[in-house]
This record gives C-alpha cells, sequence and structure tokens, in this order.
C-alpha cells in the first residue's frame, strides 16, 4: 500500500522549501557581448551601450547598472539620453538589416526607439527634400544639435553636405558654399578658406600625411578654460600603407601629441569635463571599443589609464576554467589587496569619473573570490563579493616555462622618435603564443594560502603565497602515468619544457612545486589537502598523488583503457595545421614590428580564421569529455579512463572503527578507485614518507561517467575542508556514527555505506528525458526567515541547462528550475557553483551570468538614480529656455519631497 504525507507535513515542508529556495537571474558580470553604439550624460553621469542583439546598458557610479532589451533582436547603432526626460533613445536596425539613421534618401528619416521604466514607444520626424536635380547624398552620416540652441540640428551627408535646420522656421539652410580664396595660417598645420556666402572655414592639413591615409570617423576639439592649450582628439587617419591595421584615437593638446593605439575595433569615444555639470576643462577621454572600455585621465601627465571598476573585459586571454570560493579570511585577502595594488601602479590615481546614481545594496556579508583560468597561461582573482566584479590580482605562470613567447615583446609599445607616436592602451589580447600554457583546473585553500593550478600540456604548479619579490628557478617533477606500459605512444603536443634559469617571481603567489605529466595531456582534474600537504591531479591516462612539503611523488595509478587510442592523441592534434601557421606567422609579424618598425595588413578574415581554430581546439579540450554519448555504453567507448573527480577524505575505509585519510578518484567509464593513505607524524615528515595502499574499487552498472564524489558523516553531513575545523568555522564531523559515501554519476545519485560499499539507496536522474548530470556541488542553504535554521543541499546542472536541488543525506528532489539554454554548450560547461547557492556562467565570451537558488543570499543590483535640477538660461531672439540637454526635470511629491526614479524595473 502507497503511503502518503499528511497534509499539514507536506504544507510544512512547501513553506520550508520557499524560505530556503528561490531561483533569480541576478546581474551580469563582464564587459557587454559585441558593443554598437556608446552614450552618456553629463547631468545624470551615466554611460550608455548598445549592442548588436539589442541591448540596452546603462552604468554610473559601481553598482549603480541597469539594463533593457528590444524585443526585436536588433542591433543598436546609436545611443542618446533625452532632455528632460529619464530615457534613451537608440537608433536600430529592423529585422531586414537597413539602418534607420542611415538611409541613402534625399529625405531625412529617423526612428527613435525610446527605452524607459514604462514602455517602449516609437517616433519620427522628416526633414524636406534636399535641392533637385543633386546627385545622390547617399546616408545620412551625423546628426549633432546646437549646444547654445537646442531648436537648430545639423545634419550631414556621407558625399560631404551639410544641413542646418531650424526647428522654429522650419527652414533648412544648405551648406552649398562656393570657394573664393585660401590662406595658410601661420602654424603650418591650419588653412583658411573663404566663401561666397560670407563665411569662412579653417581646415587643418592631414595629420598623418602626406601618403593617403585611412577616414578619420570621428574629431572633436575641446577648448580649456584654464592656459592649457585646446584638446584635439580623433579617430582613425592613420597612414593607410603602413598602419592600415591599426585601431588608433588620436589626442593633440600643445606639443603632447599620442596616438592612442588599441587592439579591436572603436565603436564611439567621449570627453567628461570637470565640475558638477562637467562644463569645465576636458577630464577623462571615455572609449569604447569592440572588446573593452578605456578611461584615459587627461589631468594627469603622460595620460595614465583610470581602473576601470566594472566594464572589465574578463576574456582579455579567452576564459577556460573558473573556480569559486567563498568567504575569504581578511587576512589573505589584505595580502590579495596588497600584491594586485603592486601590479596597478602604472594606473592614475584619478577616482573613476562616471559617478552618477546611488548604490543602495548593503555592504557584502562577506569576502568572495572568482578565479578565471585563461588560454595565456594566466589565472586572474576577481572581487565577487558584490554586483561590481572586480579585479584584485593577476597571476602568469609563462615565466617558468620555456615558450616561443618572448615575454617583452610588445608590438604596440612606442619607440622613441617613432611617427605616429603610438601608445598601446587596454589589456585586450586577442594573441596567445602556446596553448599549452592554457589553464584548465585551480585549486585554492583559503586557510593556508596554497594554490594549484594545472594547464593543457599536463603541467601543475604548487604555489603559495608571499609578501616578498623572490628569485628563484623551480625544479620540475616528471611524473609517468603510463608506467612504462608498451604499445602506447602519445602523437599529441611536447609537454613544456620549464626554465633552467632562475626567474623572478613578484610579490604574490609563487610557485616552489612544478609535476609535469607523462603523456602531457590536458589535466581534467585537480584537488589540494593544505593539511596533508597533498596535491592530486588526473588526465586522460590516469591520476597521481604529490607530496608538495617533500616534493615526492606517492601514487600514480594508469586508467587508460586498451581501446582509448584516441586518448593518445591529445586535442591540440587534431587543430588544423593552418592555426599553427597562422600562429606563426603573427608571432614574426609582430616582432618584426618592433624590431624593424615595418609593419604589415593582417586582413580581418585572418584574424577571425585565427581566433576560430584557437576556440575550436579550447571547445575540444574542455567540451570533450562533456559531449560523449551516453546511451549504449561499453568498454570500448573513448576516454573510459578519463578522470573526472578527485576527494579527499578522513573516513572509515578498513574497518567501522579506525577512520583513515584516503584518496577518491572516479573515471569517464563508472570506475571509482580508493586508497588509504599513510600520513607519518609532522616530525618524522621529512624522514618517512607519505604512502598509499590499493583500499577499495567500484564499477558502476551502468559505465556512467563519474561527475562527483562526497563522503557524508555520522550525521549526514558533508566532511569539512581542510583546516576548516582548525579555524572555528566548522563543526568537526561525526566520527561515532556510520559514513556513507554518494557517488554522482551522469545518470544517477547511489548512496553507498562504509566502509563494506554496500548500495543503500538512488536516485535516478534519467527518469526526466535526456537528462544528464554535468555540474554537481554542496551548497548550504540559509533561510531567509531566521537564522538559526538551514541546510545542506547538493546542487546539480544538467546538460539541458536545468537545476536540481537534491536534500542531504537523503537524495531527494527540493525543486526543479530552467536555468541555461540546452543549446548553450559552452555556457553548461562553464558553470560554477558557490557554497551558499549561487552561480556563474558564460553568456558570452565576455561575460558572466550570475544567478542565485537560494532565498537567502542574493547579489543583485538596488540602486537608483536622481533626477538633477532643471536650469533655463536665456540667450536672444531664437535661443529659447532650455533644461540640461540630456537631464532630467526635478519634479515634486505633495509633501515637498523630491521624485526620484528607479530603474530596477529595466532588469
Amino acid at each position: 500500500m502507497k503511503r502518503f504525507r499528511r497534509h499539514g507535513q507536506e504544507s510544512h515542508r512547501d513553506k520550508l522549501k520557499q524560505e530556503l529556495y528561490q531561483f533569480n537571474k541576478t546581474v551580469e558580470h563582464g564587459f557587454p557581448h559585441q558593443p554598437s553604439a556608446l552614450g552618456y550624460s553629463p547631468s545624470l553621469q551615466l554611460l550608455a551601450i548598445g549592442t548588436r542583439s539589442g541591448a540596452i546598458k546603462l552604468y554610473g557610479a559601481p553598482g549603480v547598472e541597469f539594463m533593457g532589451l528590444h524585443e526585436e533582436n536588433a542591433a543598436v547603432t546609436r545611443v542618446f539620453f533625452l532632455p528632460n526626460q529619464f530615457c534613451v533613445v537608440c537608433f536600430v536596425t529592423n529585422t531586414g538589416g537597413i539602418m534607420h539613421l542611415k538611409i541613402q534618401l534625399n529625405w531625412i528619416t529617423v526612428f527613435l526607439y525610446l527605452v524607459s521604466t514604462a514602455t517602449c514607444s516609437v517616433s519620427c520626424f522628416v526633414l524636406p527634400r534636399a535641392p533637385e536635380g543633386r546627385r545622390n547624398l547617399e546616408s545620412v552620416e551625423d546628426l549633432q544639435e546646437n549646444p547654445l540652441n537646442p531648436r537648430q540640428v545639423l545634419v550631414g551627408y556621407g558625399r560631404g553636405l551639410m544641413v542646418l535646420w531650424d526647428l522654429d522656421v522650419n527652414v533648412p539652410v544648405l551648406l552649398l558654399r562656393q570657394l573664393e580664396s585660401v590662406w595658410w595660417m601661420p602654424d603650418g598645420e591650419h588653412i583658411l578658406s573663404s566663401h561666397s556666402d560670407g563665411s569662412y572655414c579653417r581646415w587643418m592639413e592631414v595629420p598623418y600625411g602626406n601618403f593617403p591615409c585611412k577616414a578619420i570617423t570621428k574629431i572633436i576639439q575641446l577648448f580649456c578654460r584654464s592656459v592649457l592649450p585646446p584638446f584635439l582628439i580623433f579617430s582613425g587617419g592613420m597612414p593607410r600603407a603602413s598602419y592600415g591595421d591599426r585601431h588608433c584615437i588620436s589626442v593633440i593638446s600643445g606639443k603632447t601629441h599620442v596616438a592612442l593605439d588599441f587592439t579591436s575595433r572603436i565603436i564611439d569615444f567621449f570627453v567628461i569635463g570637470e565640475g558638477e555639470r562637467q562644463k569645465g576643462n576636458p577630464s577623462a577621454l571615455v572609449v569604447l571599443v569592440e572588446e573593452e572600455l578605456v578611461v584615459v585621465d587627461l589631468q594627469t601627465e603622460g595620460w595614465p589609464i583610470i581602473q576601470t571598476p566594472y566594464l572589465v573585459p574578463l576574456h582579455s586571454s579567452a576564459i577556460t576554467c573558473s573556480h569559486h570560493v567563498s568567504g575569504i579570511p581578511l587576512k589573505l585577502w589584505e595580502r590579495l589587496q596588497t600584491a594586485g595594488k603592486l601590479q596597478k601602479t602604472h594606473y592614475s590615481s584619478k577616482p573613476w569619473p562616471l559617478i552618477g546614481g546611488k548604490n543602495l545594496s548593503p555592504d557584502p556579508p562577506q569576502r568572495d573570490l572568482l578565479l578565471t583560468g585563461h588560454e595565456d597561461g594566466t589565472v586572474r582573482f576577481w572581487d565577487a563579493s558584490g554586483v561590481c566584479l572586480y579585479p584584485m590580482y593577476k597571476l602568469s605562470t609563462a615565466s617558468v616555462f620555456q615558450t616561443d613567447a618572448d615575454l617583452n615583446d610588445n608590438m604596440n609599445q612606442g619607440l622613441e622618435g617613432e611617427w605616429p607616436p603610438f601608445r598601446k592602451v587596454g589589456c585586450f589580447d586577442p594573441y596567445s603564443d602556446d596553448p599549452r600554457l592554457g589553464i584548465q583546473k585551480i585549486h585554492l585553500c583559503k586557510y593556508s594560502g596554497y594554490l594549484a593550478v594545472a594547464g593543457t600540456a599536463g603541467q601543475i604548479l604548487v604555489l603559495e603565497l608571499n609578501d616578498e619579490s623572490l628569485e628563484q628557478s623551480v625544479e620540475g617533477t616528471l611524473v609517468d602515468l603510463l608506467q612504462g606500459q608498451e604499445g602506447f605512444r602519445w602523437k599529441g603536443h611536447a609537454r613544456l619544457e620549464e626554465r633552467e634559469e632562475s626567474v623572478n617571481f613578484p610579490p604574490g603567489f609563487q610557485p616552489f612545486a612544478l609535476i609535469q605529466c607523462q603523456p602531457p595531456a590536458v589535466v581534467t582534474a585537480l584537488t589540494l589537502h593544505s593539511e596533508w600537504k597533498l596535491v592530486a591531479f588526473g588526465t586522460s591516462h590516469g591520476f597521481g598523488l604529490f607530496d608538495y612539503q617533500q616534493k615526492n611523488t606517492v601514487l600514480v595509478r594508469c586508467t587508460l583503457n586498451p581501446s582509448d587510442q584516441l586518448a593518445m592523441e591529445g586535442p591540440l592534434s587534431r587543430v588544423k595545421s593552418i592555426k599553427k601557421s597562422l600562429r606563426q606567422s603573427f608571432r614574426r609579424i609582430r616582432r618584426s614590428r618592433v624590431s624593424m618598425r615595418t609593419h604589415h595588413f593582417l586582413s580581418p578574415q585572418l584574424q577571425e580564421i585565427n581566433a576560430r581554430m584557437e576556440a575550436e581546439a579550447l571547445q575540444e579540450m574542455e567540451l570533450a569529455p562533456v559531449q560523449r554519448k551516453i546511451e549504449a555504453r561499453s568498454s570500448d567507448d573513448s576516454f573510459t579512463g578519463l578522470v573526472r573527480a578527485l576527494y579527499f577524505a578522513d573516513s572509515f575505509l578498513s574497518d567501522s572503527t579506525h577512520n583513515t585519510p584516503s584518496l577518491w578518484a572516479g573515471t569517464n567509464g563508472g570506475s571509482i578507485f580508493a586508497y588509504t593513505l599513510r600520513l607519518p607524524p609532522t616530525e618524522r615528515r621529512a624522514e618517512e614518507p607519505v604512502t598509499a595502499h590499493p583500499a577499495k574499487e567500484i564499477q558502476l552498472m551502468h559505465r556512467a561517467p563519474v561527475v562527483g564524489l562526497l563522503i557524508l558523516d555520522g550525521r549526514g553531513a558533508p566532511l569539512p575542508e581542510p583546516l576548516e575545523v582548525a579555524h572555528d568555522l566548522a563543526r568537526s564531523p561525526d566520527m561515532q556514527g556510520s559514513h556513507h559515501l554518494l557517488v554522482v554519476s551522469e545518470e544517477q545519485f547511489k548512496v553507498f555505506t562504509l566502509p563494506k560499499v554496500s548500495s543503500k539507496m538512488k536516485l535516478k536522474l534519467t527518469a526526466v528525458e535526456g537528462s544528464r548530470v554535468r555540474r554537481v556541488s554542496v551548497a548550504w542553504f540559509a533561510s531567509s526567515r531566521t537564522e538559526e535554521y538551514g541546510e545542506n543541499g547538493l546542487v546539480v546542472l544538467t546538460n539541458l541547462g536545468d537545476l536540481h536541488v537534491l536534500s542531504l543525506p537523503h537524495i531527494k528532489m527540493q525543486v526543479h528550475y530552467p536555468c541555461i539554454r540546452r543549446e548553450d554548450i559552452s555556457g553548461i560547461a562553464s558553470c560554477v557553483f558557490t557554497k551558499h547557492g549561487q552561480g556563474f556562467y558564460l553568456i558570452s565570451p565576455s561575460e558572466f551570468e550570475r544567478f542565485s537558488l537560494s532565498a537567502r543570499w542574493v547579489v543583485a543590483p538596488k540602486c537608483l538614480v536622481e533626477a538633477p535640477h532643471q536650469a533655463s538660461t536665456s540667450s536672444g531672439k531664437h535661443h529659447k529656455s532650455r533644461a540640461q540637454p540630456d537631464g532630467v526635470a526635478v519634479g515634486h511629491s505633495e509633501d515637498g519631497g523630491k521624485i526620484k526614479k528607479n530603474l530596477s524595473s529595466l532588469k
């Protein structure tokens, strides 16, 4: 007979679930993918960025963020802030791909898409036809409002005609001028021309002539109220033959002349002025390029860059993995901050110039880190405590190895006397000289300060945080995972050779141990136990255990199946040879630019091919074990020996009365290996080695890949992390009751008793059609109603992009939410969970989507923008009073308080 719960029990549990679980997508971290337009409001001090997918993102002071999305998937081509209205005006493309801003007619039609807190409406205005009989004027290139008279609009055509439209009298003034005379100015750089209509113009010669130059796409000139010379700023204009591939903005003020050299295409730029209304001297140049936002300090000598608190390009080098650590101790946090500041001495000391809005979010309850591994061998540490993902520190591992890349090679480093006077700006670098450096796995112990990182070519580095610089060489230990088995020959890339000479490591994380797997395949699993001073690692060939205190290899186990021939090829060996040729060509070109100053044109097509090849290689490395077929498994499947999970635990393996340290490993073929570890006392660690002995071996019936391993103590709680109990941040595990092993495979969750390893309970995930486990983690879900209650839960992400939370220790489904599109394979593969029910996944190469499953732990923007005061001026017959050009008039409520606009509904 089926047993039913009482109604009261169900209601109580349902109410408790509402207090524990709640799904929200909260904030997007990083740089917007494919930006297409830039706007700025001096009065609101807000920046707006439009994208090709129709998104509008607004940013002010750190923590002030809003987002809107057009219903149609249409590219935003221009962005403006409307005067006296809290609206953003966007020029977008229609579904047919015709720009509303640029239509090849003699009529001017502009569609304005208004994005506000309430609705999106459409309006248009039409200006009269240009003179009959004239040739096609082509597209409308620009619209500019008179800064002193908002009733006058200047319209510029592609053919060179300009129309001054007066909205008061509805009469256009056509600027068709016959030339009468010309005159060279004494400075030798300007020309005066006079015209038949009584006007004259001042012209400047081609700044980078005398050879043909590319178009100057935008130019502005700003005069200073002080004695400083004016600023002339323009994009483009580079000599076509030698520097046609450069993306430059030139800044000229008096004798100071710099060509800011970016590594991606320039979208737009603007200048911020001093003062509350920003009518004073120019203070900062804000440049939006295709891959990053760069802000230049125009008031400090040398015009340094201002560090951005948000919109940092996460993909400055392609992201290959990520790792989240919650609750960082204050001491470690401060040491990371200090090391990071030493890396940022080249930045300006000026504060961030965009200060619009108010951040109403409370201070983060704890300090969290997100670590991202990159293709160039760097690990970047991000402050993930709040809304802004702020860069704290960058670790580079390339200096440990001998590579083809020259660390001092910089194609954009300006040389004295070089013309144009180039200066590299920004941190986006699309080049990766050696893909073997790519970081694949990261593990940080927040209590000891030990860090382990593993890479594409089988390299594992163990590092320790040091506050002083250190010069040393890092000796490597070769670990043969094949253990001399015959009949196998590695066909993939060669391993990285460590540098024999000493390397100067700056303050921060410094390597002191290097393990090199042989064959040098991608490291697929990594874990570190800082209390035992052990690090475990796995590849598609097997796994190993290393004592990084004594620098001894403790254990090597080969898991390679004789039929796994693909495992001997390596992911990089299957990439087309054109990729290697392109990389070598790019490297030669870059070096020649520095040594010989000879510049060659690199077509966008070649750059696109190179980027695509790199992306395919990364996807193959990271996703090959994820995308393999589940159905009809057999021992002949490829990559069955690939190690997916490694786990340290102090539990019962030999008998139920004596607990012992142990190492567990799970493979792609459903095999689980357990080893007992003998750790000598600390005082005898130098004389006696750590030893490992086989204890258990489990083979899952359906040979489903093992995704995760977890041991539950006598209370059903997961075992604490290393040193967590010693720091009084977790209670000691229950060693009186029986322990249980939870094995998470792609298909099911199965609980075994220890030490007998007998099956106790299981939950099949295949009841959901086509569902397979991709990511799993333990999280603590605190009650949103009371601080005294919380539950451990198992957070699961499937290949369908769904999130599940299972109860521990009973493995019962609690909640289920759709999160990621099933087609978004890279988003699913990049997902990482936090210890408090949050998570991150890549929605584009440059953006993390942050989500929360917890009803209590939610990090989301809470901000408010207050409308500025209306400023009315009168200046002549045709100059009617106007408010700030892009501000919002302040209203008053019945009680006399200011009306404030909250844009939270835009998210």
